[in-house]
């Protein structure tokens, strides 16, 4: 079945003439990010050569998808908009609820019974609003994106950070707010500052234990999490032409961690194999026939120097592989260099659990070349050391492992295979034993082959050292057990005591059966879905319906009081937890109590512990941060959150920015911003401002009442200014930037995006 074939078609037929216009009006060669941007110019912007880093842009996106979790909040939202039917093909897919604990069917029947609530609603919200739905168990998101919808050229937006995945098919696929994805659906104008590109030029080839994990791995340390903000990033070379289409979509996958917009790979060969091997030769042959306009043009490829913001240079045959981390996924280590690193800086040498698949890796050429190991491991005699799990990315990869025996391989050497979701990668691992390990607060190691390891990101355990590597070096690491074992050169003792040494992994691309599967897990829509009705119980703990955010006034930005001064690294995990809170997403009130409770108060470096001063101007009292929240709000007392650098990277949760605004929080002020949280603190309604200097950050103490200065006057490119009235009497003052438009500025206005989009459709 091929999905959205007229509208491929009319992308296509199009294409040539716009790409040319396009490329008289920049009067240059084009990159493969530019044809598709300003290819999907909505009309509201009409062409001309906007400014990388500079111009916001609307554009019109054909496609939205959404997961569980993030969907709950995108539809609720929708639903206000007052739209009978989505604008443009949408699709929700159920992968985020699915808890990881003794293996796939078991752990999947408890789900179903668990979120029914959820998966009702989901299902008949769909079906009213014509949207594509795929049942729990049917696979992770961006998998069955890649495997069905994808296709070179295309422009989607996506309610998960790892939209990007999608790249791996030459599309341009950004992860976005539930609020973002409302706009293309409803059928507005989708805004983004015209990003600017990062060019990662590939040559050689890669070999041996080196996989495409290893690239994006690689970029990672190169860029660091926040050295793509504000940019695509478009891979390009002959070493880009040399890797699979599910190679490509590892890397593009994990570019959400070095802040990148997206990334993206020109068409080729590999992308053709991979469309005729999905079902969709007649896409592929579509594709064929504008080939030359779904990739860069060549004399940028030629000179990227000349028409890439930045260019990266890695040669695939010089490539280690490499593990990353802990507690954050640019801290890459070639290796050659991990041992010593280990050794140094004391991180546990026992690895307890390796973990294989996620949304990241879980292709067929992932799992067969990691079963070429543990088909190794079985016939070498080894007796595997850690834990091992297996996370297949959709039921379409499970069914055709199963058939062709990777799954046993797995087995055999004593893995559990888990259900086809997000699982243990995002939180949703019921560890044995976690609740003691965190009580005793146990130092200990994991390997996972996902994308991130932020602290507590994987088992809710600050004292696990969470690494990233590609599903083979998982593999030999689990077989090992060590985290100083280097499968490049060591050997390991079997059980006879002989030593012996892994080879290096091998597997093929694709199927060379073919793909299969008995039920893929997809409900298409209602052809009409007016007469279908949506029902949330009121006394619902697991959803609820919205009510509209009350606009900003400069009276709620006097005399704020301090919620929290966040200290070091506050992503969205540490905003908005996931695990156990992904079953109140769909209820704004009940998850607003893990509003801050990961991030570090910077006056006493402890979690959810923060001073209030609502019953008292010089005795404070301690709590939570949420009840001190609505402490505040109950007192008709606005509050404030100041931050460091890269505020809110991580997932695309909206929640980590409507969360705050529910409780009562009007202005976050930071060092620098994650692209999309800033966005998102846009949408609902809020100031999300940055310092003019950053060593301000000192001057804020926790007794403090705090003035926001000219907003009236709130202008684009104007600072306002922080005025704070200390304890002891004492006054500072210093400037803050923004970066509001004058669309944006009227969304606060209007007390949110949503306000105004209602407004708009309300005429």
């Amino acid at each position: 079945m091929v999905f959205d074939l007229d509208l491929i078609k009319k992308v296509y037929a199009e294409l040539p003439g716009k790409i040319a216009e396009a490329r008289q009006a920049l009067g240059r060669p084009l990159t493969l990010t530019e044809k598709i941007l300003y290819t999907h110019l909505h009309a509201e912007s009409p062409l001309k050569k906007y400014t990388r880093g500079g111009d916001y842009v609307y554009f019109s996106p054909d496609r939205v998808a959404m997961q569980d979790a993030t969907a709950q909040m995108a539809l609720l939202q929708f639903d206000m908009a007052g739209k009978s039917k989505v604008a443009v093909p949408s699709t929700v897919h159920c992968d985020h609820l699915i808890q990881a604990k003794v293996g796939s069917e078991k752990d999947l029947a408890i789900a179903i019974d668990t979120n029914k609530e959820v998966y009702d609603f989901l299902a008949s919200i769909s079906n009213k609003y014509g949207i594509g739905f795929w049942k729990p168990g049917a696979g992770i998101i961006h998998q069955i994106v890649l495997e069905n919808y994808a296709f070179p050229g295309l422009m989607m937006v996506g309610t998960d950070s790892h939209t990007p995945n999608a790249g791996g098919l030459g599309c341009i696929a950004i992860g976005v707010g539930g609020a973002d994805a409302v706009d293309v659906m409803a059928d507005m104008p989708w805004e983004l500052k015209m990003p600017k590109v990062i060019g990662v030029e590939l040559t050689g080839e890669l070999s041996g234990w080196t996989s495409s994990k290893d690239v994006i791995l690689a970029v990672a340390g190169i860029l660091t999490v926040k050295g793509g903000t504000g940019a695509i990033v478009e891979y390009f070379g002959p070493g880009a032409q040399s890797l699979s289409c599910t190679g490509k979509g590892t890397i593009c996958n994990m570019g959400a961690e070095i802040g990148a917009t997206t990334s993206t790979f020109g068409y080729g060969e590999a992308m053709s194999r991979y469309l005729r091997a999905t079902g969709r030769a007649e896409v592929a042959e579509l594709a064929d026939g504008v080939a030359e306009h779904l990739t860069g043009d060549a004399e940028c490829y030629a000179d990227p120097d000349k028409y890439f913001d930045r260019v990266v240079r890695i040669n695939l045959s010089e490539l280690e592989p490499h593990i990353n981390g802990p507690y954050t996924p640019d801290l890459a280590w070639p290796i050659s260099k991990f041992a010593q690193a280990v050794k140094e800086k004391g991180y546990p040498q026992k690895l307890e659990v390796g973990l294989i698949g996620s949304c990241t890796n879980s292709s067929y050429e992932d799992l067969d070349r990691a079963a070429s190991l543990a088909n190794q491991a079985v016939a070498k005699n080894l007796k595997v050391k850690s834990e091992f799990t297996v996370t297949p990315g959709s039921e379409l990869i499970r069914f055709t492992v199963e058939r062709d025996g990777q799954l046993a391989a797995f087995e055999k050497m004593g893995g559990v295979v888990l259900s086809n979701a997000c699982g243990p990668c995002i939180g949703q691992w019921a560890r044995h034993n976690a609740a003691e390990d965190i009580k005793n607060k146990r130092k200990n190691s994991i390997i996972t082959s996902f994308n991130r390891n932020f602290t507590k990101r994987n088992d809710g355990n600050p004292y696990t050292h969470g690494f990233v590597a590609s599903p083979e070096i998982v593999t030999a690491m689990a077989i090992a057990g060590d985290l100083t074992f280097n499968p490049l050169t060591d050997s390991l003792l079997n059980e006879n005591g002989e030593e012996v040494k892994l080879d290096p992994p091998v597997g093929v691309e694709l199927p060379p059966k073919g793909f299969d599967v008995e039920d893929a897990g997809y409900l298409a829509p209602a052809e009409d879905g007016s007469s279908v009705q949506v029902v949330v119980n009121p006394d619902s703990q697991r959803l609820q319906l919205l009510t509209p955010f009350v606009p900003l006034t400069q009276a709620q930005l006097t005399g704020m009081r301090l919620l929290i001064k966040a200290k070091g690294k506050c992503t969205t995990d540490h905003i908005s937890m996931a695990g156990p809170w992904l079953k109140f997403r769909g209820h704004l009130e009940n998850i607003s109590n893990n509003c801050f409770i990961g991030a570090i108060n910077y006056f006493n470096g402890e979690a959810n512990n923060v001073a209030n001063y609502a019953e008292s101007a010089t005795d404070p009292s301690f709590h939570p941060v949420p009840d001190s929240a609505r402490k505040y709000k109950a007192a008709g007392i606005s509050t404030i959150v100041f931050g460091e650098e890269n505020y809110g990277e991580g997932s695309s949760r909206e929640h980590a920015a409507m969360e705050p605004r529910h409780i009562g929080v009007k202005v976050v002020v930071v060092k620098s911003f994650a692209r999309i949280h800033e966005t998102n603190l846009k949408k609902q309604g809020m100031l999300g401002l940055t310092f003019a200097n950053p060593a301000d950050y000192e001057k804020i103490r926790q007794d403090d009442k705090i003035d926001l200065l000219g907003f009236d006057e709130m202008t684009p490119g104007k600072n306002l200014t922080i005025q704070l009235h200390h304890a002891d009497g004492t006054e500072d003052s210093f400037e803050v930037k923004h970066t509001y438009n004058k669309t944006q500025i009227e969304w606060v206005a209007a007390g949110s995006a949503l306000n105004k989009i209602r407004e708009y459709i309300a005429g």
